[in-house]
């Protein structure tokens, strides 16, 4: 799923019913305390807790996370990539992505293709087991994907439609029979679509969106929508001797000014935060973490729709934006100005589009002339109400072109509607949370069943864009030739479909108390394996 990056300078937030942030963070620290008062009266506080404050490998501390909350903690039914984050304390998924973006085993400790590609079998650990008792066995996997493929409000259907039937070799071996040769099935499992839900819970579906039952690295135990949640450490996680957090807390804060206070007031000792507020950060005392990601800001356009449907005005706003005063103005300079959906050293960067658009204003006019607006176009750009800056500078620098841009607010709750799913909003400010398969990025983006190709519902995508996302399928991950085939995939994309206007890269930056060590630097999902809080 894509990621709402629509607020300037943090990525935004899906909400209703906002709370400040000092009543969210009081509340979080009130669970918390009740929860270890509670432990202390009865002799136990959840899953593998103890009177002592820690467990018998020895976790222990509290890391009290600010964060956005998921849109659901169903992930099949959870509506934004940014979620995979906060789900990925819960539920553990069949493989992993290693801090390099690398598949690495997870659930399954190995997979075969078979030698037509058009199969893949994979082997679990023996005796794995969800949070509620329930056997984590091959049976279990099958269940989570047909009901992830059948389910009227799924969002991972179109991208697990590649599975065609799933057998159960034994407890622990299940093969995916695939429509086509697809090589990127084990990226593809190591984020939301491999994360896997207790069977058990599916006799009520409708309350896993608040009540998950997964087999991660935590186990919720409450819950404040737009608030926090409340985690503990699951003892029966396939990696737990590397989870030495012993209790686990998420509190969103909305406003991006009061982070800084929870920060130093000790409501959280780890928080996400804008480039921009990274030298308070510093001159506060905190440490700093700035960590590659997937995270592209951009702009959806829908090329269907006038003017957008003259690929010369597209161009012209192409080169009418000063990408580098965005970066520096929205994020302190933190990120790089992009052209395309993947950042550099990731494997489907291009080096062919690396200044694909370059600030050139006068051009921009130049273009516009041509394309019959010599003098001067009227659009709209819209974003949700916490945009203003970002939107604000775009509306700038296009006026310098001739361009002029009314800025229309529209809720956040309603955005991914009509956006997504309506596709009824031609310019819009937007963003990729990215995913464990880049090709599974591209297909969001560009294919014509894509969640984020706002055309999809007014035009067929190019021939030669279906083609070379084909093509990249079918050539294995380990082969010689696989970042090649990908980039051509990315630049035919870029290029044939101009449906996306790239700006700049999102690094998480983290700023954390000196109690927290180990932070890993993970290019796609947020883990906390090897972190420890002391004091």
């Amino acid at each position: 799923m894509p990621v709402r990056l629509t607020r300037s300078r943090r990525p935004a937030r899906s909400r209703l019913g906002y709370r400040s942030a000092a009543a969210a963070a009081a509340a979080v620290v009130a669970v918390a305390l009740a929860a270890c008062s509670s432990a202390a009266s009865s002799g136990t506080a959840g899953s593998g807790t103890s009177t002592t404050g820690g467990t018998s490998s020895g976790a222990s501390g509290t890391l009290n996370w600010e964060w956005e909350l998921p849109t659901s903690w169903d992930p099949v039914t959870s509506s934004a990539g940014w979620d995979m984050h906060v789900l990925g304390l819960v539920y553990a998924s069949i493989t992993t992505l290693d801090p390099a973006g690398d598949v690495q085993p997870g659930l399954a400790s190995s997979w075969t293709y078979a030698p037509d590609g058009k199969s893949v079998t994979f082997t679990l650990r023996p005796g794995l087991k969800f949070t509620d008792g329930t056997a984590l066995n091959a049976e279990a996997v099958k269940e989570n994907i047909v009901r992830a493929q059948t389910q009227s409000n799924s969002t991972q259907a179109s991208e697990l439609s590649v599975i065609s039937k799933v057998i159960v070799n034994s407890p622990t071996s299940f093969t995916f029979d695939l429509t086509q040769v697809d090589y990127q099935v084990p990226d593809l499992m190591a984020g939301k679509d491999g994360m896997m839900v207790s069977p058990a819970a599916f006799k009520d579906v409708a309350a896993i969106p608040t009540h998950p039952v997964g087999a991660g690295p935590f186990e919720l135990t409450s819950y404040v929508p737009d608030s926090h949640a409340s985690l503990v450490r699951n003892p029966g996680y396939w990696d737990a001797s590397q989870i030495h957090i012993q209790n686990f807390n998420v509190l969103d804060i909305t406003e991006p000014e009061q982070i800084l206070s929870a920060l130093e007031s000790g409501q959280v000792n780890v928080a996400y935060i804008a480039g921009n507020q990274v030298a308070s950060a510093k001159a506060a005392g905190f440490k700093i973490a700035v960590i590659p990601s997937e995270v592209v800001n951009e702009l959806d356009i829908q090329t269907t729709t006038a003017p957008f449907n003259n690929p010369l005005v597209v161009e012209a706003i192409n080169y009418a934006l000063n990408r580098q005063a965005i970066l520096q103005v929205q994020a302190a300079g933190y990120g790089t100005v992009a052209y395309q959906p993947f950042p550099s050293g990731f494997v489907g960067y291009s080096t062919e589009l690396a200044d694909l658009y370059p600030y050139n204003p006068t051009l921009a006019k130049q273009l516009l002339a041509k394309a019959g607006y010599a003098h001067g176009l009227k659009i709209t750009l819209t974003s949700t109400t916490e945009d203003d800056s970002l939107a604000e500078q775009i509306q700038g620098q296009l006026a310098q072109v001739g361009i002029t841009v009314t800025i229309s607010n529209i809720s956040e709750d309603t955005s991914t509607q009509y956006l997504y799913l309506d596709k009824t909003i031609p310019f819009a400010i937007d963003g990729t949370a990215g995913r464990m398969s880049p090709v599974e990025m591209l297909d969001v983006l560009y294919s014509q069943q894509g969640l984020m190709n706002v055309d999809g519902k007014a035009s067929t995508t190019p021939a030669a864009v279906t083609a070379a996302l084909d093509n990249a399928l079918t050539v294995p991950l380990t082969a010689a030739n696989y970042a090649s085939i990908l980039q051509e995939a990315v630049v035919t994309a870029v290029k044939d479909d101009p449906i996306h206007i790239w700006l700049y890269t999102n690094p998480r930056i983290f700023a954390y108390s000196s109690t927290v060590t180990g932070i890993p630097f993970d290019l796609v999902q947020q883990r906390w394996e090897g972190v420890r809080v002391s004091g």
